[in-house]
């Protein structure tokens, strides 16, 4: 946790630092007297410069940091820093060793406060009731049923699997994963994540593993160039993040492989009792433990950022702060990660995944800050067509599709793929 008032008190000399990166960083970077960056392939166009100017000018050796407080960077981390998606790894770790314990009472409602009568009704008679852990080694009928809602968000009869839920705050699939581990201790959890962190790492890239009746992606790597950056960063006194949509006990075991302790990872928060997991999440800003609204998600990844990081409490967490509360530099893949990608105020680092809102943002640049690069790892073409920013790219709180809008309110016309895979 770190204390509101530092963040005050260097609230004259972050701002300045924030406008002079905008306007002229060459001139205040002192080249050469910071960390440099070391990994050259893979990096777009001037992305790399950008990158270097970033830490030449905020870094502790860099005439444009704010002294006596260290500039924050937050990353992403599926798909962001690494290829391919921990929290999904470890579900398909527990699946294929039996590891997702039976529900209370039998009762799969329990599970998440959005799942559906169909879908509850579907694992019911999909998973026996008598064991304690489900035997999804062995029974491909629940581990199809689990899987499958997991990752589809309907059941394998194809009935809607989730509804109800803020668009903004809360995914419940992600969610769900962290829900599942109920009943275990954050140890247990950890240690399921390790085993499939070296699996997957171990696995070559395109390896497949047989879940169920599926075959599902079976392998996992960090991005060299992002730990190139985070060692970078963090060389040169940035004060560096990580904040994921999977559990946080996942991210914890992860993290590790770039240097980032579990005291400066925020990924979802199961509440636990007894020393045990249960089905419910921690609250951010106005919402309180166990309501289940407010996981690290678009508008909630702001929220856990203002409230873990810069110590904003309350409601006020959940909306944009002062420039001097704000983290410098940010990284993210997804529309999952605009809002606190927008909220950077020096250099905001986009992996081109064709996601419409993030693109459509990213592509508008308004104010020079964005900078796009294909996935270092099996990068995506250029998208067919535009991104439909001024129609459907947005998703609002209940669903619905709107057209993207900048912070003045003007409507981001329609873009194209600029930056892809060859």
């Amino acid at each position: 946790m770190r204390s509101a008032r530092r963040w005050q008190a260097a609230a004259a000399a972050l701002a300045i630092a924030g406008s002079a990166f905008a306007a002229a960083p060459t001139a205040q970077a002192r080249t050469g007297a910071c960390p440099q960056l070391t990994v050259t392939q893979g990096w777009y166009g001037q992305n790399k410069a950008r990158l270097q100017e970033l830490v030449d000018t905020y870094g502790s050796c860099g005439r444009g940091a704010a002294k006596g407080n260290k500039p924050v960077a937050v990353f992403d981390w599926d798909n962001t820093v690494v290829k391919n998606d921990v929290g999904d790894a470890t579900m398909y770790w527990m699946l294929r060793h039996s590891k997702i314990r039976r529900p209370s009472h039998g009762d799969w409602h329990t599970t998440s406060r959005y799942l559906t009568d169909p879908a509850a009704a579907a694992l019911a008679a999909a998973c026996p009731s008598g064991a304690t852990t489900l035997p999804t080694a062995t029974d491909t009928r629940c581990a199809d049923e689990i899987r499958t809602v997991y990752g589809d968000g309907k059941t394998t009869g194809g009935a809607t699997a989730f509804a109800g839920w803020d668009r903004r705050t809360i995914e419940p699939q992600y969610a769900w994963l962290a829900q599942l581990m109920s009943g275990w201790r954050t140890a247990d959890v950890r240690s399921f994540a390790r085993a499939a962190r070296a699996e997957n790492l171990a696995a070559p890239i395109g390896a497949e593993q047989q879940v169920g009746t599926a075959k599902v992606t079976g392998w996992v790597r960090y991005y060299d160039q992002q730990r190139d950056l985070i060692r970078t960063l963090r060389k040169a006194g940035f004060d560096v993040w990580i904040t994921s949509a999977s559990p946080e006990p996942v991210v914890d075991v992860w993290a590790g492989g770039v240097g980032i302790a579990p005291d400066h990872t925020i990924g979802i928060r199961p509440v636990t009792a007894h020393g045990r997991i249960t089905p419910h999440l921690k609250g951010c800003g106005s919402v309180a433990d166990g309501e289940d609204a407010m996981i690290t998600y678009i508008d909630g990844k702001r929220c856990w950022i203002n409230q873990e990081v810069f110590g904003v409490r309350g409601a006020a967490a959940e909306r944009v702060q002062p420039a001097a509360r704000r983290q410098v530099f940010a990284a993210g893949d997804s529309d999952t990660d605009v809002s606190f990608l927008r909220d950077a105020t020096g250099l905001r680092l986009v992996l081109n995944r064709n996601k419409n809102e993030l693109m459509c943002r990213a592509y508008d640049n308004g104010d020079g800050r964005w900078i796009v690069n294909p996935m270092f790892i099996q990068p995506k073409g250029r998208k067919s067509g535009a991104y439909p920013c001024a129609t459907t790219a947005y998703t609002d709180h209940d669903g619905a599709a709107a057209p993207v809008r900048r912070s003045d309110g003007t409507v981001v016309p329609d873009q194209q793929d600029t930056v892809y895979g060859g």
